[in-house]
């Protein structure tokens, strides 16, 4: 358990008759990036929420950082950076004066780094521009990155950020990626809740999928896609032969075939792409093109669960 950030078991929420998270166990181990992934309306938020100790659990336990949440909260949180639900700020204030606000109410900031620390999250943001305008005149996509300045006010041994990059531009979103991306080199467990797989495909080492309040998947990328994930395709004008040699290399055929070529499920453990192009180029295959094609996370969640991300549970 040490060895994790957060650790849940059969962690479960229930409002009136509605089962909202239903035990759910998770294993986030410490200095990933862990994506939390699920359509809307799919219980991620709830989840965040009992880990906080922003509400109390109908069943289950969790942990967080080591220690019991919510019972170790006062101990736990000065640790914790979050952005959940969006950010609300004081909209008359500015920038600068929510943060230091903000900074003034925790009661473990030192006063003395106050204004410097301000300014440095400001500017790790890209908000040094603004820091004295009226919040009010910022845009969706500006509250957001000041709701990432307050999570990183101080050193952090975990962010929990939910739909970080709701709002940017495609622009506003390479940044907040190449900011997660920072804090984890810095040795941060960074615990992202997203509906957009592809982002999380990019930026996670780590993921779980939930649907309907429940964890359908979770593990390495490499182990949601699945071990025979890998599909191989040759295009040749010999298909035949090709199709034998794939064959006795321990490959299964797929019969949705292009008509320049084959289509094979690649077992790593029988050898990789090399070992498979110098046996076609052996056999006397003429080998136009060679390409792994690897499935996406919305591909493999779509096999779980049987509906796309469009679908709120």
């Amino acid at each position: 358990m040490t060895e994790l950030a957060i650790a849940t078991r059969d962690l479960t929420r229930r409002f009136g008759s509605q089962t909202a998270v239903d035990r759910v166990s998770l294993a986030v181990p410490r200095g990933s990036v862990f994506g939390f992934l699920g359509p809307n309306g799919s219980g991620k938020t709830t989840t965040i929420r009992m880990l906080l100790g922003l509400i109390e659990p109908t069943a289950g336990e969790s942990s967080v950082l080591g220690e019991s949440m919510p019972d170790s909260w006062r101990s736990v949180l000065p640790r914790v950076g979050a952005l959940v639900e969006g950010p609300a700020f004081y909209p008359f204030l500015s920038g600068t004066a929510n943060l230091r606000r903000l900074d003034a109410a925790d009661r473990d900031s030192d006063r003395r780094t106050r204004l410097a620390r301000v300014s440095d999250a400001l500017a790790r943001v890209g908000l040094s521009h603004a820091e004295n305008k009226p919040v009010k005149a910022y845009s969706l996509g500006m509250k957001q990155r000041l709701g990432l300045a307050n999570a990183m006010l101080r050193p952090r041994d975990l962010l929990v950020l939910d739909e970080p990059t709701n709002g940017l531009d495609p622009q506003g979103t390479r940044e907040v990626r190449s900011l997660i991306r920072s804090f984890a080199a810095d040795g941060t467990t960074v615990f992202v809740s997203s509906h957009l797989l592809a982002e999380v495909e990019q930026l996670c080492t780590h993921a779980a999928v939930m649907s309907a309040g429940a964890i359908v998947a979770q593990g390495t990328l490499d182990e949601l896609r699945g071990p025979d994930a890998t599909t191989v395709v040759v295009l040749t004008p010999d298909r035949a032969l090709a199709h034998d040699v794939l064959l006795k290399a321990g490959l299964t055929p797929d019969p949705a075939t292009p008509v320049d070529g084959v289509r094979a499920h690649l077992d790593r453990s029988r050898g990789g792409a090399d070992d498979l192009v110098a046996a076609l180029v052996a056999a006397g295959v003429r080998v136009r093109g060679f390409s792994l094609e690897e499935p996406s996370l919305e591909d493999r969640f779509v096999a779980l669960t049987g509906e796309g991300f469009d679908v709120v549970a």
